[in-house]
């Protein structure tokens, strides 16, 4: 593989991620958050599979596999069964507050990621800001969203961020560590699938705002 094929094929799977994550906090609605969730998770183990054949990695190709199957297919059909029949609720900002938001968090990651320039100018340092934003942009929706299903969206974002910057500035995560991480991923979206359940059952749906409502 050329270094500029790289760069290029780096720099398709990180707007990728990006594009989902900006398109996941503007749109909010769980009908398109399913589908933007899991191709985030598909762009995940394209930037892996591209180190992983860069470097010349069966490892690495492995562990592409391994998120194609978990974050891209496993816990998106998890959610399709926890949202069943739930409509979601308006987040607490508008969408245009929700933009600005944007703008300012991915500043930010631009600006706390500018230290590690310093490790190279290749095409994966470059894209590190990416990782970082996608974080952001996860705690923005746990933070605004009023509904259960979205903020366990904005976990698996989180999740997706802090994988991204660790692909990125390591070149790669031995399969051991990051299946432990997507075995732990997997059993949190678990407990949260019969948690909402078991909300749904007792008060027809997950809206946040009524469960305040609540008193003994």
């Amino acid at each position: 593989m050329t270094d500029a094929l790289f760069a290029q094929l780096i720099g398709t799977c990180s707007a990728a991620m990006l594009l989902s994550a900006v398109l996941l906090v503007w749109r909010r609605a769980q009908a398109a958050a399913l589908p933007l969730i899991s191709l985030q998770g598909l762009a995940l183990a394209g930037l892996v599979a591209v180190l992983g054949l860069k470097q010349h990695s069966p490892e690495l190709l492995g562990v592409a596999v391994l998120v194609l199957a978990f974050k891209a297919v496993v816990l998106p059909l998890v959610l399709v069964r926890s949202s069943r029949g739930e409509r979601g609720g308006a987040p607490l900002i508008n969408t245009a507050t929700s933009l600005i938001a944007m703008a300012a968090l991915t500043a930010i990651a631009y600006a706390v990621s500018a230290p590690m320039a310093s490790l190279g100018t290749g095409p994966t340092i470059q894209a590190i800001p990416v990782g970082i934003a996608l974080v952001l942009y996860g705690f923005l929706l746990l933070v605004t969203g009023r509904h259960a299903i979205v903020q366990l969206v904005g976990f698996l974002v989180i999740d997706n961020g802090t994988s991204t910057v660790a692909f990125l500035s390591s070149g790669g995560v031995p399969i051991i560590v990051e299946l432990g991480v997507v075995l732990d991923v997997l059993l949190v979206i678990l407990i949260l699938y019969v948690l909402t359940g078991r909300i749904r059952s007792e008060f027809g749906a997950t809206d946040l705002d009524d469960l305040t409502e609540l008193r003994d």
